[in-house]
């Protein structure tokens, strides 16, 4: 029953915190949203703070469960068309999966207050992709599928245009079918472009 109360209480500060951001919440009104009394929230976090580094960090886990971690890479794809599904599938997860535009707006809102959210902003909507791609484009080289070139500028050049489509998303969801085409179009430019 705890570990219930606990995961209710940072479902409910993903969803507040991706409104108003951290700053512009207080435990009362997190309490409230989830019928508690302050002190109920007390109980499982000993802070504001507390909730946000434990909500930073189940952040981490959910995306390295869903993208692949440095520990736990996605399998190199097999053919061009692998790696236009595999990225596909991919930004279907991060446009659609609402814990994961929460988390996208969190980082967005906090990243110009709060270190750890830069550092996370920064690793999920730049490096850390760069990085996953940089693994992958080196797996398609060794196999023959992409013609031997920087394998962390195409990550950089792949991934950059990709993160701005989803981005746009968020900003404006009227446009999210748009930029899903517009993903799978660049995707097969660059497969066309690099391929072997």
């Amino acid at each position: 029953m705890a570990n219930d109360t606990k995961e209710r209480i940072l479902e409910a500060a993903l969803e507040i915190f991706s409104q108003n951001g951290y700053a512009g919440t207080n435990i009362r009104e997190l309490s409230a949203s989830l019928g508690l009394v302050k002190s109920g929230v007390y109980k499982h976090f000993e802070s504001k703070e507390a909730i946000w580094n434990a909500l930073l960090d189940q952040m981490i886990a959910y995306y390295g469960d869903h993208f692949g971690s440095p520990e736990r890479l996605p399998p190199v794809p097999d053919s061009l068309e692998g790696l236009v599904s595999m990225t596909m599938h991919m930004v279907n997860i991060t446009i659609h999966d609402e814990k994961i535009i929460m988390t996208r707006k969190v980082l967005t809102l906090e990243q110009y207050r709060d270190v750890r959210a830069r550092e996370l902003a920064t690793k999920h909507f730049l490096t850390g992709l760069t990085e996953l791609f940089t693994r992958i484009f080196t797996g398609m080289m060794e196999k023959g599928l992409l013609r031997e070139d920087d394998p962390g500028m195409l990550a950089f050049a792949y991934t950059a245009p990709i993160s701005a489509l989803i981005h746009l998303c968020d900003r404006e969801p009227e446009k999210t079918e748009e930029a899903i085409a517009r993903v799978e179009m660049f995707s097969r430019h660059f497969v066309k472009t690099y391929g072997v």
